[in-house]
Formats: structure tokens, sequence, C-alpha cells
């Protein structure tokens, strides 16, 4: 049966579970839920997500918290792109319907993204880079707000989405069978067209300069610190241009 525009998934394969589960996403209902990503649309809630971030990371500073959070975000945003290239599908739900909980992962404290798998569907090629401009538009929606808890640049936060997606692109264009799809998305990211909501450039091609990722993983592309380091239990980054 073909699929059409609006048709979802009611099911995930094992492989997209695993990773999806391997960035921190969940198809399930947290016991807890400490709040939604519609919550962040709410200014009047923003001072207690800033408190409550700041509780669970015991960060230094506020702005280290807050790029934390941004960073879990972000693995939500790159598993989206992910799933375009490799599967042709897209989360398509609510934004209420993304929800944040706390978890343990390798004895820090940090949030997870919960979601419901049936609010994958399919996308066809005509609305892919209507798709690609829509995720990019939500993102930059949430990244407003994040930045009216404290002090922290748009660079900072679009570039804890970069690092995953490179990483994610270099293992797709490096498989025979998926690579075409990859370096499409790649080229419409890199073109400003589907960045013209919020921005007059390709943030994307501002990270990567427009390289292939081959070209680019394990080299130090950052240009702003993530502020890992001032999280208990996290590793500086190796790359940091700080250091």
């Amino acid at each position: 049966m073909v699929k059409k525009k609006g048709d979802v998934m009611h099911a995930l394969t094992n492989d997209q579970l695993r990773m999806l589960n391997s960035y921190s996403v969940y198809t399930a209902i947290p016991e807890r839920t400490l709040f939604t990503l519609d919550s962040l649309h709410n200014d009047f809630y923003l001072t207690d997500f800033k408190n409550l971030m700041v509780g669970i990371t015991k960060a230094k500073t506020e702005a280290a918290a807050i790029s934390h959070f941004g960073r879990r975000y972000g693995m939500f945003i790159a598993m989206q792109f992910y799933m375009l290239s490799v599967y042709d599908e897209v989360w398509d739900g609510n934004l209420e319907d993304i929800r944040f909980s706390h978890v343990k992962e390798f004895g820090n404290n940090t949030v997870a993204t919960f979601i419901a798998p049936k609010d994958f569907r399919y996308v066809e090629d005509h609305e892919r880079e209507a798709v690609i401009e829509n995720i990019l538009t939500q993102c930059h929606l949430i990244f407003q707000q994040l930045r009216k808890t404290t002090s922290i640049s748009p660079l900072t936060l679009w570039e804890n989405v970069f690092g995953y997606m490179i990483w994610n692109y270099y293992i797709i264009t490096n498989n025979p069978l998926l690579a075409d799809r990859a370096f499409e998305d790649l080229e419409i990211l890199e073109d400003t067209k589907v960045w013209q909501q919020f921005s007059n450039k390709s943030w994307f091609n501002q990270f990567t300069g427009g390289k292939a990722p081959a070209e680019l993983v394990n080299k130090p592309l950052r240009k702003s610190c993530c502020f890992s380091k001032d999280i208990p239990g996290l590793i500086v980054c190796e790359f940091c241009p700080t250091k």
C-alpha cells in the first residue's frame, strides 16, 4: 500500500526504536512529566523551567543548565532529520505531546524526551523542503524562548543541534543505499530558502562551510562553548573553542 501525506505510523521498527532510544527519545508515557515542549512557549513558565534545569543538572551557571537542555532537545531534532533521511518519516504530533521527564544517564541527572510512535508519518517528495523548514522554524521558536531565561547565544544553541546532525549524516552518507536521500537533505539545509522564516542565512551552512560530513567529523567545528564543563559529571568537550 502506498502511503500518502497525513498517513500515520502506528508502529516503529526495532531499529528505529533503538536509534531513538540511543538519543534519549522514548516512545512511552513517562511516569512523571516535568513539562512539555508547549510549556516553553508560555513566558510565565520560563523562570520555573530555568530553576528546574539548574536543580536537575546542578550546573554552575544558568547558561550551562539551559545549554544542557538545548542539547537534549537537539537530540530530538537530530532524530527528526535522521528519520527523514533514512525512513522518509517525520514526527508530526502536537507540542504538548513532546514530554520531558527526569532520568539518570551514566549516573548523571538529566531529562529525556517522550513521544508517541503513532505521531510519525510518511513524507512525500514534494513536501520534503516544507517539512525541513517547519522543523527548523519550530527549533528557532524554542531557542527564542530559551534565550529569554538567561544570557545564551543562538549560535551556542544551534551548534548543540548541528553536532549530532553531522555525526548522523556522516553515518548515513557512508551507506550507499541511503546516501542519495541524505545528500538531498543536506543540500536543502545549506540553502537559505528553508531558513527564511527567521534568518537571511543558513545557520547550517555557516557551521559546515559547505563541506561534506566526512570532511567534518572528529574536527573542531564549534565557534561557541556548550558549557558542559560547568555541569558536574560531564566531561569537557574535546574540541571546546575556549580551551
